[in-house]
């Protein structure tokens, strides 16, 4: 049986196409089909159509419904299957594929250390407020292995850096708070290093204490306590952030000769 084509632009009210280049034809698909979504017309999985049914609906070229779909897919709303019994479906959510879209367009238009922890201390310390009032038994024995792991990897400094994020992140999926999480994951792939050019033995064991106190406040359902607490220790990171751009910059500018942001 053919799969049904959903008559979303009449569902949605669709907009009159104005006639004009391809270009803008191919964005007015777009904008149409991404409206009926948020409509709720849709749901995950539902059959747009085949590059014909976008284009004799739209009464537009082929090429034109192409490059529509084309970049419905780009945006992740749509997927795309070739061949016989093939065509768009809306897309099932894939928020990763948001994250690391957006910490990439972030790492282009070039925000600073600043902008990127104080967006952090804001999503991390609701997070850690919301973690205390809905945090499971499975997110409290995550919270406590990633604890102890970090505990027996301060000798190694890559290590130790990259369970401090999962530690992190660990916090704001307990918040069971997708919108967050989302956000977290975006940030730490721009503000987070491979390895912590600063860190000390010293240093290593008062981030175990904080992380400690931290998960004992959250099983504790101690949402202020939680709250307050996560905002000293960004506070921390964010200075130290700040502290190694700056420093990176300056090491960059020595080799290049440039005085360069």
């Amino acid at each position: 049986m053919a799969a049904q084509v959903l008559p979303f632009a009449a569902k949605a009210g669709a907009r009159s196409f104005v006639p004009g280049r391809s270009a803008s034809l191919s964005s007015q698909i777009v904008s149409d089909i991404r409206d009926a979504l948020f409509a709720k017309v849709f749901a995950p999985g539902d059959f747009l159509g085949t590059e014909n049914d976008i284009a004799q609906r739209y009464g537009v070229s082929r090429i034109v419904a192409r490059d529509a779909l084309r970049t419905l897919e780009a945006l992740g709303i749509a997927e795309i299957k070739m061949g016989k019994g093939g065509g768009a479906r809306v897309a099932r959510g894939n928020p990763n594929l948001f994250a690391e879209a957006l910490a990439v367009q972030l790492d282009l238009i070039g925000v600073t250390a600043n902008e990127i922890m104080d967006a952090q201390r804001a999503i991390e310390c609701l997070a850690a407020e919301l973690a205390a009032e809905h945090a499971t038994d499975e997110d409290f024995q995550k919270l406590r292995e990633l604890l102890a792991d970090a505990e027996n990897s301060i000798g190694n400094a890559e290590r130790f850096t990259q369970l401090g994020a999962a530690f992190h992140l660990a916090v704001a999926e307990a918040s069971h708070n997708r919108v967050l999480v989302v956000q977290l994951v975006s940030l730490q792939h721009v503000s987070w290093p491979r390895r912590n050019p600063t860190l000390t033995p010293k240093v290593a064991h008062h981030i175990v204490d904080v992380h400690r106190e931290l998960l004992a406040l959250i099983e504790m359902r101690d949402g202020a306590g939680a709250r307050k607490l996560m905002d000293d220790h960004v506070k921390m990171i964010r200075a130290r952030r700040v502290t190694e751009d700056a420093k990176g910059k300056h090491m960059s500018s020595k080799h290049t000769g440039v005085d360069c942001c």
